[in-house]
């Protein structure tokens, strides 16, 4: 299929309605007929899609697949995603040598061994978080309760960002993280984050604590390696992006195990490395990253046996790749116990999420703590009755209501 075109609708593309954890039939007969086609954006472009598995990696694993959104032939999300890219430079947009030294920034203060060494922290936050369910009302949103605060206070915590502004900073991050309204608005949201994180660099290079803010404060700010608004921009991607990413995956996982109560039983009965199988599996059916990897070629590239020339715009729809039967088998199903590690939840190659061992520790912590502590747990309202986020960056669930 030469030049398979969509609709201009095709992205951010809702879940599919006779179930919302499932990508949209479309993109599961592309992959079948069209697995490297082209499709029409918003604005009229027509870069590649990419669904295969292993096209996906080929073309993350890629350096000619460029991440940077000034490129000419960037296939931008909608208006919003593209006045945003404009203002704020992160490491997700960054190609190399600039992101190989801006991510080894990072990369000590996120390690397995660090992230581990936080098991006992966040295991106390989600025992303190469940007594306080357990002794409110009843049905509770598990959105509130739960799903939110966990990485909420995670991610404050290892910042070195006050708990007590998160009302402010989980306000602005929602205007950041929609994919749709008014461009002005998350312009406004990105600079009003940014103002308040500019002030809380200069706190922490006044008076120091261990936090990352502090240690990039001290090691690059004062250095000049580094300005204040380069770190602030810093901040405010591993802030929004470190809660809202868990926040979505707690709350969707859930809602996911209470559609499919045997898978719920495995993991609520499940020892350690079920449960970290469960995660991995979760994280592969979900594929929470609504808008998807996007990438512009540098030079002409092959994938799929198509040629992609330099400047084409390219699309790599994670969702659909985590459900390649090359890759895994019956990828409909749920199965808690497959063994699905080798995902591309988390992307692959240079850009792969710096969070992400973060966020596994973050899951296995509450998916083997909630079920296990309540084994009532239950929807409160029925699964078709849920609100979606289906313009969001990250998908997820705008509350869950459950009882016990």
């Amino acid at each position: 299929m030469a030049d398979d075109l969509s609709e201009p609708q095709l992205f951010p593309m809702a879940r599919a309605a006779r179930c919302p954890f499932d990508p949209a039939p479309e993109l599961g007969r592309r992959i079948r007929e069209a697995p490297v086609s082209r499709v029409r954006l918003w604005d009229g472009s027509t870069p590649w899609m990419v669904t295969r598995y292993a096209d996906a990696r080929a073309v993350l694993a890629d350096p000619r697949a460029s991440v940077d959104v000034a490129e000419p032939g960037f296939p931008h999300t909608n208006a919003v995603s593209k006045a945003r890219d404009a203002q704020m430079k992160t490491l997700m947009q960054m190609d190399a040598p600039e992101h190989i030294a801006q991510r080894r920034l990072m990369t000590a203060d996120f390690t397995i061994k660090k992230m581990e060494a936080l098991r006992p922290r966040i295991q106390q936050i989600v025992d303190d978080l469940i007594d306080e369910m357990l002794a409110g009302p009843n049905p509770a949103d598990l959105v509130e309760a739960i799903a939110l605060p966990v990485p909420t206070l995670v991610i404050c915590e290892l910042l070195g960002v006050p708990y007590a502004d998160r009302a402010f900073f989980q306000r602005v991050a929602g205007a950041l993280v929609m994919d749709e309204g008014d461009p002005a608005q998350a312009m406004a949201a990105s600079e009003e984050l940014n103002v308040y994180l500019d002030a809380l660099v200069d706190s922490k290079n006044a008076e120091p604590g261990d936090d990352v803010l502090s240690r990039l404060a001290v090691g690059q700010y004062r250095s000049g390696a580094m300005t204040r608004r380069e770190i602030s921009t810093m901040g405010q991607l591993l802030l929004v992006a470190g809660h809202d990413t868990t926040a979505s995956m707690i709350a969707l996982g859930t809602a996911a195990l209470l559609a499919h109560p045997e898978q719920l039983a495995a993991v609520r009965d499940g020892d350690p490395a079920l449960v970290a199988s469960a995660v991995e599996e979760l994280l592969r059916y979900l594929s929470i990253t609504h808008t998807e990897a996007r990438r512009v070629a540098r030079e002409d590239l092959e994938i799929g046996g198509r040629l992609i020339r330099k400047g084409e715009g390219i699309i790599v729809v994670k969702s659909i790749a985590n459900r390649d039967p090359s890759a895994f088998p019956a990828p409909g199903t749920l199965d808690v116990r497959r063994k699905a590690r080798h995902h591309v939840a988390f992307g692959y190659g240079a850009h792969q999420c710096l969070g992400q061992s973060l966020a596994r520790v973050e899951l296995q912590v509450v998916y083997g703590t909630l079920y296990r502590r309540i084994p009532t747990l239950a929807p409160a309202v029925p699964l078709e009755h849920l609100t979606f986020k289906h313009h969001a960056v990250f998908y997820g669930v705008r509350e869950l209501p459950v009882t016990w």
